[in-house]
């Protein structure tokens, strides 16, 4: 990531004639928010000066405490060319909310995986690198520009043009997060129609978070100029596979070296790692309402379709829930497979951080490898093997999180209040809900 100062901001606005800048942040369930300014109001931006009615935004606060305040985070200035204009240039900055106090504000996300963030370093570590695989579906569009549920094209695992139809649109994307600074290690369809996945290089904690937001703008953007509907929902389609966001995760020592990796173990994972493998899966079920936190969602988190359903770990089992990929030294690292990409990155990596750090610091009991398949093995056997599933839907999901304190510690109360109040009322509104298939199931035989 570059570093940029103030004065190389507005050097680097009047040399690309930037004429709006977008102050961006992310709301609680994960939704890029943002207010846009003109470039005269730049510099009283980059102070941290420009206010906003916090009010106004889902799961924040109360009317009585609406000011809040947006502090950009300068190494976050970006130019986004696909929004170039007549009349001049868009660039956004990423913000941290703060009070009128100049404290960080209790409803921001960012902000608190930072506090989070600072437990790793107490235990000794320098940071934990993160690398995300999102996936997405491409959808096309009715001649009034609104997504139809037909997929872009019918290709599979890996498949080339013009079977994957979609392969246009793909590399314009990975063309532009090129221009954006992103290095990207590959791009293919995945195994569903329709379906793709763009894999990025690992960045630091904070990075990677926003690395990911920014991922979903230009996905989106990109695929509406070839015409397309781009969607990060989960589990568009039923009887194919979902989208996931495995996330590849690693903490280095102070040193920088990677403390996951021990050359002498026979599997070649630290004491450390085994601790971190076992703090995540002993929460697991726990945190799965923020690395899963939709209805849709775990109808992706079923048998049959590739996404993991049993609290486990292996190094080549890809019916657990984490995966140890084969390589070992520098790249040694925890592949949680669960994670999808409806989910709050920054929410999402405060309580996987959160838990792998319970692990290391209680000195938790191992929890042992599983490599049998799982998908083949009934639920008497894989109790047998110590095996939990995955919550089966929202409810169970938030049900489990309320009564986890390390989930209430690690996101605040604030936060861990608000989600289980908006995450309950979803439910409600799902539940009350009479659907298609209730119809066509029931209307003709009761």
């Amino acid at each position: 990531m570059r570093k940029y100062t103030k004065s190389d901001i507005l050097k680097n606005a009047k040399e690309e004639n930037v004429r709006y800048i977008r102050l961006m942040f992310t709301d609680i369930q994960g939704t890029i928010k943002s207010v846009e300014i003109p470039v005269g109001q730049l510099e009283v931006a980059l102070d941290g000066k420009i206010m906003f009615d916090g009010s106004s935004i889902e799961g924040f606060v109360r009317i009585m405490e609406a000011d809040m305040f947006l502090k950009p985070d300068l190494n976050t200035w970006l130019i986004l060319n696909w929004e170039e204009t007549s009349y001049g240039k868009v660039a956004r900055v990423i913000c941290d909310i703060y009070n009128p106090d100049g404290t960080p504000s209790q409803v921001d996300p960012r902000s608190n995986l930072k506090r989070v963030s600072k437990k790793m370093k107490e235990l000794g570590f320098s940071t934990l690198n993160i690398g995300f695989e999102p996936e997405f579906f491409l959808f096309k569009l009715d001649d009034n520009g609104e997504p139809i549920m037909k997929v872009a094209d019918n290709g599979g695992y890996f498949d080339l043009s013009p079977i994957d139809g979609a392969g246009d649109c793909r590399r314009d994307i990975v063309l532009e997060l090129e221009r954006v600074g992103f290095t990207i290690e590959a791009s293919h369809h995945e195994v569903a129609p329709g379906q793709n996945e763009i894999n990025f290089k690992f960045s630091n904690i904070i990075e990677a978070c926003d690395k990911v937001q920014t991922f979903k703008l230009v996905v989106k953007n990109i695929a509406r100029r070839h015409g397309l509907h781009a969607t990060f929902m989960p589990k568009p389609l039923e009887d194919i596979n979902g989208s996931g966001m495995h996330t590849n995760c690693s903490l280095s020592d102070m040193e920088g070296n990677n403390a996951f990796d021990d050359p002498n173990d026979p599997i070649g994972l630290s004491k450390v790692c085994r601790k971190w493998l076992t703090g995540i899966l002993t929460h697991s079920r726990s945190f799965c309402a923020i690395t899963n936190p939709t209805v849709n969602s775990f109808k992706r988190l079923v048998p049959g379709y590739e996404a993991p359903c049993y609290v486990s770990w292996s190094q080549h089992n890809r019916s657990v829930m984490i995966r140890i990929p084969a390589t070992r030294g520098k790249t040694t690292r925890t592949e949680i497979r669960s994670v999808d990409v409806a989910a709050n990155p920054y929410l999402a990596i405060a309580v996987i951080l959160a838990s792998g750090l319970n692990g290391i610091e209680k000195d938790l009991p191992l929890i042992e490898s599983v490599d049998a398949n799982l998908f083949e093995l009934n639920s008497d056997e894989r109790e047998s093997l110590g095996v939990k599933n995955l919550p089966d839907n929202l409810k169970e999901a938030i049900d489990l999180f309320k009564k986890d304190e390390l989930m209430k510690e690690t996101l605040g109360v604030h936060i861990f209040d608000k989600f289980i109040e908006l995450k309950t009322k979803e439910w409600d509104e799902f539940r009350k809900c009479v659907t298609e298939w209730e119809v066509n199931r029931y209307i003709k035989i009761m």
